[in-house]
């Protein structure tokens, strides 16, 4: 009679050893898979990088030529020209400068107008008290303005005659800019035109620009006929069409972005020549594309992409909405200056609004200091409203 074994745990002698599955090194596959792919990758980086020039290698690719390899691949970063080459040693030197110690910053007011302000009594009550803190420059194209506020006088300086439009309008600005840039205590510089009004008063309206740590120049992406549909391909190789921007004229800058403003030739004359009514059967409006363009390709973190000028193009027209004496109101006043959305339309068919909100120095603020555009009819009821 046999005797069964008795089952002891942890009796090694005793315990039937169960046949284990058969294991497989779970490294083998992948290892050959990651080596396969490895030696495809190189070889199609190589042959993209050393092409092969015969019909017979080219059809170990494809039966329809090398091309289809470059079709995969993405294409190779382009040359730098000569001019872009030495155009970014001049913007990096700019840019790496610390900002002139002033001890004593004042804001540059510049005024584009065809001749007199309309709005000088509103400006006097804006500037009265803060002496020392401001400059003022007039840019007249039509006629010697006539001029009621003791701080407009002599500030004219010289220009020439200017169209709406044309290019004329950006050697305005440029002109402006460099006479400001005489002055070394100018540390901003403000654009406006003769319809424009203040919205606050002195005292927000210096503390705001000079602690913000960027300048307020709109700029932004209008896929429509009025915005990239006015690029020229003539702007290439340093102005494609990806980084072609539309935004207002009216700017506020920091003296670092004037000085990039004074130094670029490059980009300037690629705008002066084929940026202007009517060229290659576009047109194209610098003043609206050359300074978004420009700071997008350049410095394109230092900008806010708005304008602190509110101006309201809801109607859709040429032209943004004017506003007569029966307009302006208390309310609407309040609005404009508690907006802290900017809205920019495109051209496109339908119009499509992007907006964005208003970051100063990371926080949320309102955008607008100034507006337009203005009757000189609204002098009085502005002048009662604002009362600086």
């Amino acid at each position: 009679m046999k005797v069964a074994k008795e089952w002891r745990l942890g009796s090694m002698g005793d315990t039937k050893i169960l046949p284990g599955s058969r294991h497989r090194s779970p490294l083998k596959r992948p290892i050959w898979i990651i080596l396969m792919v490895s030696f495809v990758s190189l070889f199609l980086v190589c042959a993209y990088i050393y092409p092969p020039n015969s019909n017979v290698a080219c059809y170990v690719f494809s039966s329809r030529g090398c091309k289809v390899i470059t079709d995969w691949l993405p294409p190779p970063k382009r040359e730098l020209t000569d001019e872009e080459i030495m155009s970014r040693v001049v913007v990096r030197d700019i840019l790496d400068t610390p900002p002139v110690e002033s001890k004593n910053p004042k804001i540059a007011f510049m005024f584009l107008t065809p001749g007199s302000l309309p709005f000088e009594k509103l400006w006097d009550m804006f500037f009265r008290g803060n002496e020392g803190r401001f400059s003022v420059y007039i840019h007249a194209s039509k006629e010697k303005p006539v001029h009621v506020s003791p701080y407009f006088l002599n500030r004219e300086i010289h220009s020439s005659p200017v169209t709406w439009g044309a290019f004329s309008m950006v050697d305005a600005e440029r002109r402006l800019l460099a006479y400001a840039l005489k002055d070394p205590d100018n540390q901003h510089f403000v654009l406006l035109s003769d319809s424009c009004i203040p919205l606050h008063n002195f005292d927000y309206v210096y503390n705001y620009l000079m602690h913000a740590n960027m300048s307020f120049i709109d700029c932004f992406v209008d896929p429509g006929p009025h915005g990239n549909g006015r690029y020229s391909t003539r702007m290439l190789p340093e102005v494609e069409e990806k980084d072609f921007r539309k935004g207002a004229q009216w700017f506020t800058m920091r003296r670092q972005h004037a000085l990039l403003v004074m130094a670029d030739s490059l980009y300037y004359s690629r705008f002066r020549d084929y940026c202007r009514p009517f060229a290659d059967g576009k047109n194209c409006i610098a003043d609206e594309h050359y300074l978004p363009t420009f700071f997008n390709l350049v410095d394109p973190g230092g900008i806010a992409n708005w304008s602190v000028t509110r101006v309201d193009w809801s109607e859709r027209k040429w032209h943004p909405k004017s506003y007569r004496a029966q307009d302006v109101t208390y309310d609407l006043l309040r609005n404009f200056t508690s907006i802290d959305m900017t809205t920019h339309i495109t051209s496109n068919a339908g119009g499509e609004e992007l907006l964005q909100p208003c970051i100063w120095n990371g926080t949320r603020r309102p955008c607008y200091l100034f507006a337009r555009k203005f009757y000189p009819e609204t002098l009085d009821k502005l002048v009662t409203l604002l009362n600086f």
